[in-house]
């Protein structure tokens, strides 16, 4: 959940090392810094953010360098934890992504052959370790480290008087940018836009070293070839194009990402995997893993595949599942994952591909992780989502889902017409909501008084509640949970009052009677109700205390709209109390550890 970068040219690394860091602040902002190899290799860092590095580190010469943006792990965030990290001498410097599990047991063993350690972090003993075995060859002292750890890793090894750099990845993403005379690394593909669209992915257990004209790559020591791809991003979708924060733009581009999806998928020939055929090998025989927002999205596509495919699929947080031995060996899994290196997302996509399970990967990033891990990969073409928060991929996600659900059901072929009519009128529908943003912004002026809101919903708008409650806590560090409506009588009712404010979403489905109940039942115990209705709907009028009034869809499609409104609700809560909106505390965009 760091970002790593590295540069070796003919220009001076200081400043495209900072710079490419800034693209990755996503990936962590606790602490940063750089290290650059001139006469000697001068290191500078701090717990603070890049830009004010970039304005308080003094001017460091050199053309070959590392830089590093830190989400904790080990240690508190300080600039002794900040990474570079040195080896005793000074002579090498590494940075790291990733988890060393057995660090106590290296550093223990270090020390009694005399190292000396200054940070609380597991990074410091790569260096430590490469210093141990480096006789002149930087590549075979990484290599024989390397063999010591147990762990994840993306790693940059940095030495004095070299005119190289070492790479290599396991279980944590890495990927070469390919300049004239000049290369580049990084965690990921925004940091390095600005310079290059021409990438070579790493793929684990891969070691690499790159002067400026030349990557030899390899893997179990022989050399091995890895294919150049062009980056469809630019960096204008990398940039805010105005708006005061990214997850602002990535909200107002949610009706570009739904058409952009939908023409991608309606030029396909083939579906990517057959989901007709798990309805004949048992009610268990489809699978939907994810994390996160992912996992909302996930419990959407349950409902989906249920309603248009008559398949009951069965749905698991894959940091949960990762844990069980009950995998099917004819199972179809679906792994959603956005960035498409979710740690826990790809170790079970690994452990059902061993089991021989068919693997679909729903994922934004072209040549990531999971999509060389998958049979089948299916592209959300999001573009680059910034902002800590999801909010756009999540959308384009459901599309991918839809898309799945409608093109492969069997309903009634003028059923089947208008939903795909339905399907491509979205776009017209998320706009009328961001269009009319100032009526939601103004219910989110009096909800960021509350310390605690509760979101409910039912059927398919269930999973909406959680993925409500999860954007507000995450940009406005309200306390807020999300409940399947029915669910409120079985403990939380206790929690209603004046200060607990309700969101609830209702849809104009079998559900409609039951959450008017639900809204009367929280409004008997005090507690403010803002409700998201369809336009129109005079019976949650009379019982909520505020409406958000959204556009009439058919109620599979009501996620989407209900989404987007939620996602409003929460960016404009988080601005009224004045939250760092795109880089919320503790987390991080890309979870590359368990």
């Amino acid at each position: 959940m760091c970002g790593i970068v590295g540069y070796i040219g003919n220009k001076q690394a200081q400043p495209i090392l900072l710079g490419c860091l800034e693209k990755l602040e996503y990936r962590g902002y606790d602490s940063c810094g750089v290290a650059i190899a001139g006469k000697d290799i001068e290191v500078y860092k701090d717990a603070i953010r890049v830009k004010m590095l970039g304005e308080v580190s003094p001017k460091l010469n050199g053309t070959t360098g590392i830089g590093h943006t830190r989400w904790a792990t080990h240690g508190v965030p300080s600039q002794i934890n900040a990474h570079p990290h040195l080896d005793c001498s000074g002579n090498i410097a590494v940075v790291h992504n990733g988890v060393i599990n057995n660090c106590q047991e290296l550093k223990a063993r270090l020390i009694r052959e005399g190292h000396t350690f200054t940070s609380e972090t597991d990074t410091e003993v790569i260096p430590h370790l490469i210093e141990k075995y480096y006789h002149g060859n930087l590549e075979e002292a990484t290599a024989a480290a390397l063999d010591d750890i147990d762990g994840s890793y993306a790693i940059i090894v940095l030495a004095k008087d070299r005119a190289e750099l070492v790479v290599a990845r396991k279980d944590s993403p890495l990927i070469l940018g390919l300049g004239d005379r000049e290369n580049y690394i990084a965690s990921d593909v925004p940091a390095i836009l600005d310079h290059t669209d021409r990438v070579v992915y790493l793929e684990d257990g891969d070691l690499a070293v790159i002067t400026r004209n030349e990557i030899k790559i390899k893997q179990n020591g022989s050399d091995v070839r890895r294919d150049e791809q062009k980056v469809s991003w630019n960096v204008e979708e990398a940039q805010k194009a105005g708006y005061e924060h990214f997850m602002l733009k990535e909200i107002h581009e949610q009706p570009k990402v739904i058409r952009n999806t939908l023409a991608e998928y309606t030029r396909a020939t083939e579906h990517p995997v057959d989901l007709l055929g798990a309805r004949d090998t048992g009610t268990d025989s489809m699978l939907l893993l994810a994390c996160g927002t992912s996992y909302h999205a996930a419990m959407i596509g349950k409902y989906i595949i249920r309603e248009l495919l008559k398949i009951p699929p069965r749905i698991e947080i894959a940091s949960e599942f990762n844990y069980y031995s009950d995998v099917l060996s004819r199972a179809v899994a679906i792994a959603i994952t956005q960035s498409g290196e979710t740690a826990d997302t790809l170790k079970a996509m690994k452990k059902l591909k061993e089991a021989g399970c068919r693997v679909l990967a729903v994922t934004n990033v072209v040549g990531s992780t999971a999509s060389r891990i998958a049979n089948e990969t299916i592209y959300t073409r999001a573009g680059p989502e910034m902002s800590v928060a999801a909010t756009k991929s999540f959308t384009a996600q459901l599309m991918a889902l839809y898309w799945l659900g409608i093109t492969q059901s069997r309903i009634d072929a003028r059923k089947l017409a208008s939903l795909l009519t339905e399907l491509r009128q979205l776009p017209g529908k998320v706009q009328q909501i961001l269009d009319d943003e100032a009526i939601i912004a103004k219910q989110a002026r009096n909800l960021s008084r509350f310390e605690n809101v509760f979101f409910i919903g039912r059927g398919i708008n269930y999973p909406v509640a959680l993925e409500g409650a999860l954007k507000l806590k995450e940009i406005s560090y309200i306390h807020a949970e999300g409940y399947a409506s029915g669910e409120l009588k079985h403990g939380p009712f206790a929690l209603l009052g004046e200060s607990s404010p309700v969101i609830a979403i209702v849809s104009k489905d079998n559900t409609h009677d039951a959450m008017l109940t639900n809204i009367k039942e929280v409004k008997a115990r005090r507690s403010p109700v803002i409700a998201l209705a369809e336009e129109g709907d005079e019976a949650i009028e009379e019982v909520a205390d505020a409406v958000i009034s959204l556009p009439r869809v058919e109620s599979l499609f009501s996620p989407v709209v209900n989404t987007v409104a939620l996602q409003l609700l929460a960016y404009y809560t988080a601005k009224e109390r004045g939250c760092p909106i795109d880089f919320p505390r503790n987390l991080a965009k890309s979870v590359t550890v368990e």
